[in-house]
């Protein structure tokens, strides 16, 4: 899994390319391993912090981790679509 970190003003925010996911698109927190499901809408898990759209199409979005904090900007949408 292709994961950098980069700084913004709340902190390191992780990048993660949905793209290199095997699965169903399940994937642990970079900071404490809880497992994120693309399927939980319930907003137990995580928050959508931010969505950046393109003409109607989602090209990122950054979710935070409820347990401990950590952001996570999950790009490759695009490439998901086709």
């Amino acid at each position: 899994m292709a994961e950098a970190a980069t700084k913004n003003k709340q902190g390191p925010v992780n990048e993660l390319d949905l793209t290199k996911i095997d699965g169903n698109g399940d994937f642990p927190c970079p900071k404490c391993g809880i497992t994120i499901s693309p399927e939980d809408e319930s907003e137990d898990v995580y928050i959508i912090v931010e969505e950046k759209v393109n003409n109607d199409a989602l090209e990122e979005l950054v979710i935070q981790c409820n347990k401990c904090g950590c952001q996570i900007r999950l790009t490759g949408f695009p490439a998901l679509e086709m």
